[in-house]
């Protein structure tokens, strides 16, 4: 079978690493897939992307268009109307946890396009899918990458990555500036149990393979997000059997479930910092929070959620 996947390529590391990863764990399930990347900005981004889709080699030829997020998915829709294979509906569109705060007009179009051209549409929670009122969309979120993501020796990962072993240590896994992402939240709640922001480490721009070691080193994932979709980090530390305080966005309630040593905040700077307190007297005597184990009971490791989505590709293709 062959999948062509459509998403932006804008990014600094060009192609998202979710989109990359989850591409490359269904081509280790026998899927031949290749990336096509939307480049440049704005309207004229896109309007030079649906001619450049369109005039794709051998488009025609891939069973299945998979588009990351809507505008991407847009583009790929109208470009296979302009297409040889106009008559074909084998889009799949996945939204992200942005498109549901997209404006009242994109999001009007984002229903027609779901309605009448996109053959499948995905999103990434239920909160996405109460939301944004898109009937017979299917919730599959991220998968993990469970041979990469796994528990390891906090102190030999600190040696690594050259922490000291005495220190506390809470990383925030995100771009501090992006406002959804709430890195004041985190900075203030840290600030109040230990007067400073020295104990936050913020790991962003790091190679992916790296990722790992800092959620091994950690004593805990903080995440303050104001709104998200799934959440990549905290099903990577819940692979890791790391402990985590994060808000109660997206589907983190559901991921976490009653995990120990995992912990929501209200988002109040008070509630964090004592979220965290708790988190960091868990780290301190436990070693596992048993997180990876709900990952493997919730089908939530890549490799189970490529065979949801190829379930999906194969049923486009039988009625094509």
């Amino acid at each position: 079978m062959k999948v062509l996947f459509v998403s932006s390529g804008n990014s600094s590391d060009g192609i998202s690493p979710v989109v990359f990863n989850q591409g490359e764990a269904l081509k280790k399930e026998g899927i031949e897939l290749e990336y096509f990347t939307v480049r440049g900005k704005g309207l004229k981004g896109y309007i030079k992307g649906i001619k450049d889709l369109a005039d794709y080699p051998a488009l025609s030829s891939f069973d299945v268009i998979h588009a990351h997020y809507s505008l991407s998915a847009i583009l790929a829709g109208l470009a296979l109307l302009l297409s040889n294979g106009r008559n074909k509906r084998k889009v799949v569109a996945s939204l992200m946890g942005s498109d549901v705060h997209s404006s009242f007009l994109h999001r009007v179009i984002i229903r027609f396009f779901h309605r009448r051209i996109w053959q499948r549409t995905i999103v990434k929670s239920r909160e996405m899918y109460d939301v944004m009122g898109l009937s017979s969309a299917e919730v599959i979120p991220n998968g993990v990458d469970i041979e990469l993501f796994r528990p390891g020796s906090r102190q030999e990962a600190r040696k690594s990555i050259g922490i000291s072993n005495e220190a506390a240590i809470i990383i925030f896994v995100s771009d501090p500036l992006r406002p959804e992402k709430n890195f004041k939240l985190a900075e203030k709640a840290v600030e109040k149990l230990y007067g400073d922001t020295s104990n936050l480490l913020v790991v962003n721009n790091m190679p992916v393979n790296m990722i790992p070691l800092y959620m091994n080193a950690a004593d805990l994932l903080l995440l303050t997000s104001l709104w998200e979709g799934s959440v990549n980090v905290v099903k990577e530390a819940m692979a890791c059997d790391s402990p985590i305080v994060a808000t109660a966005v997206g589907d983190v309630m559901w991921v976490l479930g009653n995990t120990p040593g995992t912990f929501l905040t209200d988002g109040s700077v008070e509630n964090t910092a004592e979220m965290i307190n708790e988190a960091l007297d868990f780290s301190a005597f436990n070693k596992s929070t048993g997180g990876r184990e709900r990952i493997l009971t919730l089908g939530l490791d890549s490799r189970s959620i490529s065979k949801r989505l190829i379930n999906i590709y194969l049923n486009i293709t039988e009625n094509n």
